[in-house]
Order: C-alpha cells, then structure tokens, then sequence
C-alpha cells in the first residue's frame, strides 16, 4: 500500500522568532518513504537539525517577521494491514523490566501519576495484568471522555482531562499513560498520522494524531485510547514522555496559527 502524507500550515509573527519543528517521519519508517519528506518553506528559511534525546528528528530556525509557511508533501510503502495484537503479552515485574524503559514509568509534565495513582490501583486494580490490564485502561478512557476540537487546551494535564471529561486525542493519550504508569505498566506518548483507510465515509477533516505505546512481552505495543481500535496506515513522527516532549512546532516567541492542514491518503493503484 502507497500513502500519500503531507501538511501544510501558516503562522503570522509580529517578529523574527526561533522554532523547533518535529514534523519529519520518524527514523524507523525513512527506509518506506519512496521521497524525502523534506520541510518546505516560503519564504526560504536556512534549517539545522538535530536528534533529540529521544531519537527524533528536530529542525531548528528563524522565522521571519511575517507571514511564514511551512508544508511538505511525500509517498511512504505501509504494510497496509491495522494495528497488531497480542493478547497473550505480559506484564512484567519492575525489577524486570529493562533499564531503559524506566523513564517512561515515572510522571512527567502532562502524566501527573501522583494524582491518580490511587484511583488507577481502584479501577484496574482487579484486572489481569499484561494486555487485557491495558485495553481495560484504554476502553475506561475512550469512554471517560469526550472528543471536541473546542475542548483543546494546552495546559490540561491527565489528572484535568480525567476531572474535567472532555479534550482532544492528546489527552486521551496523557490519561491512557497515566493510569498505566501508576499500574506499573512502562508507556509513552506518540504523535504521528493516523488515516480513515477502510473507514467508512464521512470523514473527518484530518488533522495530526496522537496514541500510546506500552511495553509488555519484551517489547513496545500500540494502543490507540481515543478511537479504541486498530487503525490501517498509522505513520509514527515522535515519541516522548508525553506532548511537552514531542510538540509538532515549538515557537520562542508569539505568534498566530493562521492555516493548517494534514493529507493522509491511500494512493490507488
């Protein structure tokens, strides 16, 4: 399967202003991209990347006072077939579990595990470790809350979204974590683009998504807490502890989003 991905957004900056932009395919699918997805922008801005702590591909520059675009537009090969899943995978032991995934069993900006430590153990508590444990999780959070664009807020934590009921595919995820890092369970946050392939229509507008990753049976799984269900053409950007650490555009400065727009289509053969 070919999937035509791509984004286009606008800002307006009343002064020349840095940016970090996350917005590349992730290192793990380049080999699939058949073109670079390369940053365009107009006008001409000099770019400098770098990898993050986490391994993804940042670009820094100046904006320039203004109007400023940014977009590309490239084809990736997917495997076409949805999300997989392995009921059987375990939960491991903490003292088990390999250094490196630590981190993500601790709280951070947006996984404020100390405020829902207790009702995590009350609600998942009886439920059997290892997969059936997180689907639990996510089936409780897709249900929790409500899905609204005007619900975005950039400041809501977990502990808000799980008060408050509402928010958007980012705080379905920062839940999601939350309650599997109380439960000992090793998770973190992933943006990227998700496609409506096989979906029927009407189609929402697309737009960029964000899903979980948990580590269960020796390794990373997906899980998807805001649409629950496996999804065919899931192209991963970032991933991090959570939104604070894998933000699409970073800016040092004020600035108006002015156009935005994402592509994630199926190419007919």
């Amino acid at each position: 399967m070919r999937i035509r991905v791509g984004y286009e957004m606008a800002y307006d900056f009343p002064q020349p202003t840095p940016m970090i932009l996350m917005l590349h395919v992730h290192w793990s699918r380049v080999g699939d991209l058949e073109m670079p997805d390369h940053l365009i922008t107009r006008p001409s801005i000099p770019l400098h990347g770098y990898r993050d702590s986490f391994g993804n591909w940042c670009s820094r520059l100046v904006a320039p006072a203004g109007s400023v675009h940014f977009s590309t537009s490239a084809v990736i090969r997917d495997r076409g077939q949805a999300d997989p899943l392995d009921q059987d995978a375990i939960q491991h032991a903490v003292e088990d579990l390999p250094d490196d995934t630590i981190m993500f069993l601790l709280g951070s900006r947006y996984c404020d595990t100390d405020l829902l430590f207790d009702e995590a153990w009350r609600l998942f508590g009886q439920t059997r470790p290892g997969w059936a444990r997180v689907q639990a999780i996510c089936d409780f959070v897709h249900d929790h809350i409500t899905f609204g664009y005007p619900h975005a807020r950039p400041t809501r934590t977990a502990h808000d979204a799980f008060r408050e009921k509402v928010g958007v595919c980012r705080d379905y995820a920062h839940l999601a974590v939350t309650f599997c890092r109380c439960m000992n369970i090793p998770a973190r946050y992933c943006t990227g683009y998700i496609s409506d392939i096989s979906l029927p229509p009407p189609h929402a507008p697309m737009d960029f998504a964000a899903w979980i990753e948990v580590f269960l049976g020796g390794r990373w799984h997906v899980f998807d807490p805001r649409n629950n269900a496996p999804r065919i053409g899931r192209i991963l950007i970032a991933r991090g502890r959570d939104a604070a650490d894998v933000p699409l555009t970073h800016t040092f400065g004020p600035g108006r989003l002015t156009r935005f727009e994402v592509v994630t289509d199926e190419i007919p053969d």
